[in-house]
């Protein structure tokens, strides 16, 4: 007879009454895919993850997307759906919307869109019209695809102007943004990048925006963690619509959100359904819900203000080794930083670190003499690491290895081997301080 309120109670109770993620199914129906699984486990266990836009979704976010609310089609919107039955995602949904608003202090909140890009084009579906034109930052100096790329929606259904940062301090022109939206008159203003590593001022774009008569529409994908743990100003009040994901530094599951001001509610709704989506993936929905929850909590507080620290860290030991912060350093969660003086591109220490289980991503710098796929620089973000608990001094060494494995060429016998020793230092620090440890299991 077990204990009341025992550990083994609990668990025996849960799985009566919740039907979640069993390996074991997978392993016997699917041993392909269920090695899949494992090995990305080892990838994620074994090395450092240090690409800005990843993190590790706690294990309540994962039992949510793992729940049989996958089951559910729900057209629609809570209180207003095309099918029956939905009256417990209903209750999923309208605790992810009303702790979104909260959190941030937004009027409305729509969390249904799959992805940023989804939300953006949502956004863009809400507030202008094919053919308008968009002022955003340029890609190549740290804006987004969907900020107007040509090769994107954005830059094949509008008209885009881009922005770019001053060539002497690598910082957004403001004078510059006001110049082109004054003699362009966008009908949408965007701010948020993907590789800029300050802050935003948001108020500056506001003044710009009502002086020309456009939308301001903040894309605060990467950001938007650091707004909801109070490490970095928020965009809200200042923007019509603000766009972001769910995942990177909020920590949640991969998806969208959109906040934005009560009187564009309807639009922003229609715009994503049904205009850009159809049915919303409801077990995603109820995991944006948890992580919120999370996200509100004191302690996702201490973790967005050490990410900041964290980054800050790291791009101080990069400097250190020779790697060039671009605008010199970093405000938020990622560094970019310019490798020239290293003599290495970008594509060569991506692919030297990843050997070394270093996983970051080259990067265009601004101006950059090199092509996109070659790059002369690499971006590295802290939410990931900071999750598995690691601080300032941890971020000195993983700059010490990250510079050890981009000098270290493969194609020598030396630089083969020093790839390796620092494979052997990364793996013994990720288990000091292990992704997904499991309980009662030492590292």
């Amino acid at each position: 007879m077990l204990e009341s309120g025992s550990v083994a109670d609990v668990r025996e109770r849960a799985m009566e009454t919740f039907w979640g993620p069993d390996f074991g199914a997978l392993e016997r129906e699917d041993p392909e895919i269920a090695e899949v699984v494992l090995g990305e486990l080892d990838r994620q266990r074994g090395g450092l993850q240090l690409i800005a836009s990843e993190n590790f979704t706690s294990p309540a976010v994962l039992a949510a997307l793992g729940s049989t609310l996958t089951n559910k089609y729900a057209e629609g919107y809570p209180g207003r759906r095309y099918y029956g039955g939905c009256a417990e995602v209903d209750r999923a949904e309208e605790l992810a919307i009303d702790r979104a608003k909260e959190l941030f202090g937004a009027d409305h909140a729509n969390v249904q869109p799959h992805s940023g890009s989804a939300a953006n084009m949502a956004a863009y579906a809400a507030l202008i019209q094919p053919g308008d034109t968009v002022l955003a930052m340029d890609l190549p100096h740290g804006g987004h695809l969907t900020h107007g790329s040509r090769v994107n929606f954005s830059g094949k259904w509008f008209h885009p102007v881009g922005y770019t940062v001053r060539r002497d301090t690598e910082l957004i022109d403001y004078d510059e943004v006001r110049d082109l939206a004054l003699a362009h008159r966008p009908k949408l203003i965007v701010c948020g990048a993907t590789a800029y590593p300050r802050l935003i001022d948001f108020k500056v774009f506001r003044d710009i925006a009502d002086e020309v008569g456009a939308y301001l529409m903040v894309d605060a994908a990467h950001f938007i963690g650091l707004v909801a743990g109070r490490a970095a100003p928020s965009p809200v009040a200042h923007a019509d619509v603000v766009c972001c994901t769910t995942h990177k530094v909020l920590r949640g599951p991969r998806g969208g959100m959109i906040l934005c001001r009560e009187e564009l509610a309807a639009r922003i709704d229609k715009a994503v359904f049904p205009f850009t989506q159809g049915g919303p993936m409801m077990h995603t929905i109820a995991a944006k819900a948890v992580a919120l929850r999370e996200a509100a909590l004191p302690d996702f507080q201490s973790y967005a203000h050490q990410v900041v620290k964290n980054s800050q860290a790291l791009a101080a030991g990069l400097a250190s080794e020779g790697m060039r912060p671009v605008s010199g350093g970093t405000d938020t969660h990622l560094a970019l930083l310019d490798l020239r003086d290293t003599g290495v591109s970008g594509r060569d220490a991506e692919a030297r670190c990843e050997r070394a289980h270093i996983n970051l991503n080259k990067n265009a710098i601004p101006y950059d003499p090199e092509k996109p796929m070659t790059a002369s620089g690499i971006r590295v973000g802290s939410p990931a690491v900071t999750t598995q608990g690691m601080r300032e001094g941890e971020m000195r060494q993983i700059a010490g290895l990250i510079a050890a494995a981009t000098r270290a060429d493969p194609a020598s016998v030396t630089g083969a081997a020093a790839l390796r020793d620092v494979a052997d230092e990364v793996s013994a620090l990720a288990r000091r301080f292990p992704a997904y440890a499991q309980v009662g299991v030492p590292a």
